[in-house]
């Protein structure tokens, strides 16, 4: 009874906040859960940037709808869940994720929703619940489920210290030097040997 709980951007795709950034001309929005700790701080600057540049969700989705996940990611993800069932635990939003899932096969995913006025700008967000990703390990371990966990961001830390083994993923420095008891992955195959190793080592 085993379950890989993964973080899907900056693990499986790319941050959608980033590639947005650069199409819209924003640098600003490159800001991401890699950079700052408080989520809820993240999501109010966001948001006050997207209505000083008058851009709603329409003008997000456009840009997710020409994006895909990473290179090898639907290969991993796949033969993954051939030996674990896998939960992708997510800060991003159904409104975002829709069709990235579709190209990774419909994972299970949790994440959180938005809300978006009639004219299409987002004017709030709604968090599944407060520390998702910790409270889902936390309720995985209570059905008797071991876990290991990966992600790259600050928002990832809690997940991986609750998981019975936590990996980082392709993370920045920042969050190298300040975690330094997980693992660092830095492409599909060697992620897979840790997660691996990491429920050898849970029994």
């Amino acid at each position: 009874m085993r379950i890989v709980c993964l973080d899907l951007e900056g693990v499986l795709v790319p941050e959608i906040w980033i590639e947005f950034a650069a199409r819209a001309g924003i640098p600003e929005l490159c800001r991401t859960t890699r950079d700052e700790p408080d989520y809820d701080k993240l999501m109010q600057y966001r948001l006050d940037l997207l209505a000083r540049h008058k851009l709603g969700l329409p003008d997000i989705q456009k840009t997710i709808a020409s994006m895909g996940p990473f290179p090898g990611a639907r290969a991993f993800l796949d033969a993954l869940r051939e030996t674990y069932q896998v939960v992708i635990l997510s800060d991003t939003f159904y409104e975002f994720a829709h069709p990235l899932m579709r190209q990774l096969a419909w994972p299970t995913l949790f994440c959180h929703s938005l809300e978006a006025g009639a004219d299409g700008v987002v004017v709030d967000y709604h968090l599944r619940m407060p520390d998702q990703k910790r409270q889902a390990v936390r309720r995985f371990h209570e059905l008797n489920f071991k876990v290991v966990a990966a992600g790259d961001s600050y928002n990832d830390t809690a997940m991986l210290g609750e998981a019975d083994g936590g990996i980082l993923f392709c993370p920045p420095e920042n969050v190298v030097r300040e975690f330094p008891q997980y693992p660092v992955a830095r492409d599909y195959d060697t992620l897979r040997a840790e997660i691996d190793r990491a429920f050898a080592r849970a029994g």
